[in-house]
């Protein structure tokens, strides 16, 4: 492979990992807002209560879990 090839291949491989990043981002963000939307009764039925919920969906969009990634 020459320098051409590689600076070719590189670029691509950038672009679907910051894509990635970036659709996983949107999809955190979105469910947070819908954990913020639950009420009591959904809470309870998933285990939170309104703290932990509201703790949760304040976070921003790239504090994961190591685990999420």
């Amino acid at each position: 492979m020459n320098t051409r090839t590689i600076g070719m291949v590189r670029p691509a491989r950038n672009r679907q990992s910051v894509l990635a990043y970036l659709g996983a981002a949107l999809h955190t963000y979105r469910q947070r807002r819908a954990l913020a939307r639950l009420d009591d009764a959904a809470l309870r039925d998933i285990g939170l209560s309104q703290a932990e919920a509201a703790t949760e969906s304040s976070r921003p969009i790239w504090d994961v879990p190591g685990y999420w990634r």
